[in-house]
């Protein structure tokens, strides 16, 4: 299974830069793909379009989607379930986003795996360690109640570096490990104001025997108009994933 997670940023040239993802996504090759901060079902219809052969797709909300989270699948989705994470710590704008986990049950011709698309409160300062921990848990928790001996991936941007030990904590939780163990490169772009930012978007799996991941979508494309720009402030990760 060839899996994608990408947060594609809902500030500035959103649809521009989405019209350029899907047909990305539709030649990549992807067999489910894991999107956050997509924010809007027309977003998400968009995405659609431009991507048919990932045509089974999960999200939830009438127009503002819960957690701004996506999943799409060339396999049918036989269940689906956004877990909403508690609203703890100071308040913040991402209230809005209803931030949470979005859990599906993939059929595929090899039997079911779940994945779960997710993307975590940003660490603003201090007080932010406590709230990510009561996500981190509230999510592990839920993932405790599948067998372990189905295929799982957890994906998305966890706002968390690869050696956070919340990340660690969760990790040992659920029974994940991380796919990019090791990798120190950034999933977050660069900028004046961040200059050597961290590991933010992760995939992390369990009774997944094989695994070989990269990171993509991390140079400039050309939007219609002919304007250079990123898709993202984040990078994507891709994995192929083989039990």
């Amino acid at each position: 299974m060839r899996l994608l997670t990408f947060n594609t940023l809902f500030r500035g040239d959103v649809r521009p830069r989405l019209r350029v993802l899907g047909p990305l996504l539709e030649r990549g090759g992807y067999d489910v793909v894991c999107l956050q901060e997509l924010m809007y079902r027309r977003n998400a219809n968009l995405i659609r379009a431009l991507a048919p052969g990932l045509r089974h797709p999960a999200y939830t909300g009438s127009v503002l989607l819960k957690g701004g989270l996506v999943v799409l699948s060339r396999w049918p989705i036989v269940a689906r379930e956004f877990l909403p994470y508690p609203r703890t710590g100071p308040a913040r704008p991402e209230f809005l986003m209803r931030k949470g986990a979005l859990i599906t049950t993939i059929a595929t011709g090899d039997g079911e795996v779940v994945v779960v698309d997710t993307h975590l409160s940003a660490r603003l300062d201090d007080r932010f360690t406590a709230v990510l921990r009561s996500e981190f848990d509230h999510l592990a928790g839920r993932l405790a109640g599948f067998d372990p001996a189905i295929p799982l991936v957890v994906a998305g941007d966890l706002n968390v570096s690869r050696t956070s030990s919340l990340l660690s904590g969760f990790r040992a939780a659920a029974g994940l490990r991380d796919v990019l163990a090791g990798d120190t490169r950034p999933t977050y772009r660069p900028t004046p104001d961040w200059p050597s930012p961290t590991a933010l978007d992760h995939i992390l799996i369990r009774a997944v025997p094989r695994a070989e991941a990269r990171l993509v979508f991390d140079e400039e494309v050309r939007l219609a108009d002919g304007r250079a720009a990123y898709l993202s402030d984040h990078y994507a990760v891709e994995a192929d994933l083989t039990w």
